[in-house]
């Protein structure tokens, strides 16, 4: 079992940056791969941003790409999603997810394991 808990999100003025955090526990964090996913009512979790277990391979949403970097400390067992560039429209829930799968997962029913999310506002 991994647990994980999202921190970081709140409310930023359009433009603005945040750096959003995912602490997990419970299993080999390295032996995942992790990415970071977003909802808004009434829509499905899209997906945003995946890194591979080592941290050497990454993979992006094409409306992501540009504005969105994601990282791992695998000592510190914590992931990261740095944004840029806010607009009113990536306001959401995000949320990281774990997954003991290979390859390049950009499908929320391959991730295994959720964090509760964190709410991420960006006002006009």
């Amino acid at each position: 079992q991994v647990h994980l808990v999202e921190s970081g999100g709140g409310l930023v003025q359009a433009g603005g940056s945040l750096r959003l955090s995912c602490a997990s526990s419970g299993q080999t964090f390295s032996n995942y791969y992790m990415g970071w996913f977003r909802q808004t009512p009434g829509k499905e979790r899209e997906f945003l941003a995946g890194i591979n277990g080592r941290g050497l391979s990454t993979y992006y949403a094409d409306a992501m790409k540009g504005r969105v970097t994601i990282s791992r400390d695998n000592a510190k067992d914590r992931l990261y999603l740095q944004m840029n560039s806010l607009k009113p429209e990536d306001t959401a829930y995000y949320y990281c997810a774990a997954s003991s799968l290979l390859g390049i997962l950009a499908t929320a029913s391959l991730y295994e394991f959720w964090g509760q999310g964190t709410q991420v506002t960006v006002s006009s």
